[in-house]
């Protein structure tokens, strides 16, 4: 793997967030980037210390911000004894040289700060090698900044530099280790495949959903495991599969990658391996964090990010509302004519609204509290007692013995 991280985990680095207001992004909008941008740039090990936002109708090609805005930037960062700068969209390679050549400090996009956290959160050797492919397909179209010490500076004989010899270099270097990672990460396919094939024909449900939602959470309380839970985002970057027995009735559950916005098709496309739990699961388990402001919008990012990486939009879903222990609800006065707002509808409303959309198959819990499960658990033992009827018409349960560890 890639051994310098991009970011000092010994001391958090003060750094500064910079986003865009443009026609396909409003202010609103803009801010709860940011604040996951912010979010994601604390569990990297940094410290947001302020944000720029301009408003433009479009990013500027050459420097994302504009002249005036990007001078105000580099003026905080010289005061301030800023250490990295954090952009909320992909750079460009001529992006990110003109704005280091301004401010003169290391330069992070959204991409790249994602990959920081995967690099750091990989433990298994699956999970290490996706992330490396990851990484050396972010870093080919960028290699030209990377060698900028060794470009001819001037003509004249004798002053041709090595710069673009060596870049051609480095590219075929990285296309063999690219082209060599993805037959490793086939090799690994093919071993998931046969192991999902050992595991018979148990029922398979797979927890989805946003990062950061407490899926790793509700995946320890319910197979009486100890999977890897923290109040980070991408806490769990390894599939764990773990065997659960509710009322006699076996089944295997899947505790899956959080999925988060702008989050770059390459970047998935390396967890291929990581989705196929998805696409083979017969039942999907959509966690969601209730106490969120936007989490129904994280919702249809989930969906949609099924739809077109998974194909899996079709399965048989339950949608499990988690942290009703933090939802933030202030009660309206009675002769209060403002708009309502995500903060003074009750729990209730949105509970008998999804109820009413999901046919019944959603429910409110508190994984922490442990608040609902049996209701969820009833809920998992039915969905799974139907596939099982299915597959086994003429036996009421299937009971066979399973001692191997089903743990990716």
């Amino acid at each position: 793997m890639i051994e310098d991280n991009i970011i000092n985990k010994e001391a958090n680095e003060r750094t500064v967030l910079v986003g865009l207001v443009t026609q396909q992004q409003n202010e609103v909008k803009a801010n709860e980037y940011l604040d996951e941008l912010a979010f994601l740039a604390e569990t990297a090990g940094a410290d947001p210390v302020r944000r720029f936002v301009q408003k433009l109708d479009y990013p500027n090609p050459k420097t994302y911000v504009g002249k005036g805005k990007l001078e105000e930037i580099r003026q905080y960062v010289e005061d301030n004894e800023i250490g990295m700068v954090i952009f909320d969209d992909d750079l460009s390679t001529k992006q990110v040289s003109n704005i280091e050549r301004e401010l003169q400090v290391k330069i992070l996009d959204r991409t790249s700060l994602i990959l920081d956290i995967f690099a750091k959160r990989a433990q298994t050797a699956t999970a290490r090698t996706q992330v490396e492919l990851a990484q050396y397909q972010y870093l080919m179209p960028r290699l030209t900044r990377m060698w900028t010490h060794l470009e001819r500076q001037r003509g004249g004989i004798g002053m041709r530099g090595p710069g673009e010899t060596q870049i051609e270099t480095d590219r075929r270097i990285i296309l063999d280790k690219i082209s060599r990672l993805k037959e490793e990460l086939k090799s690994i396919d093919k071993q998931k495949s046969i192991q999902r094939k050992n595991r018979g024909k148990l029922t398979r449900i797979a927890l989805v959903g946003y990062t950061n939602v407490g899926k790793s959470t509700l995946m320890n309380l319910l197979s009486k495991s100890d999977v890897f839970a923290e109040n980070k985002l991408f806490a769990t970057l390894d599939t764990t599969v773990r065997k659960v027995i509710i009322d006699n009735l076996p089944f295997l559950l899947t505790d899956t990658v959080g999925f988060i916005r702008k989050l770059p098709t390459h970047l998935v496309d390396s967890f291929k391996s990581t989705l196929d739990e998805v696409r083979d699961a017969d039942v999907l388990v959509h966690v969601v964090d209730v106490s969120h402001p936007q989490f129904e919008e994280q919702i249809e990012v989930v969906n949609k990010t099924l739809q077109e990486v998974c194909g899996a939009s079709e399965k048989p879903m339950i949608l499990v509302f988690n942290k009703i222990d933090a939802f933030a609800y202030t009660p309206k006065a009675e002769d209060d004519l403002t708009p309502r707002t995500r903060e003074n509808i009750p729990l209730e409303e949105f509970r008998d609204t999804y109820m009413a959309k999901m046919n019944n198959n959603c429910v409110f819990i508190s994984a922490k509290q442990k608040v609902n499960i049996e209701e969820l658990k009833e809920m998992l033992y039915q969905k799974a007692k139907e596939i099982h009827t299915e597959r086994f018409p003429y036996n009421d349960f299937l009971f066979q013995k399973y001692d191997e560890d089903f743990t990716d």
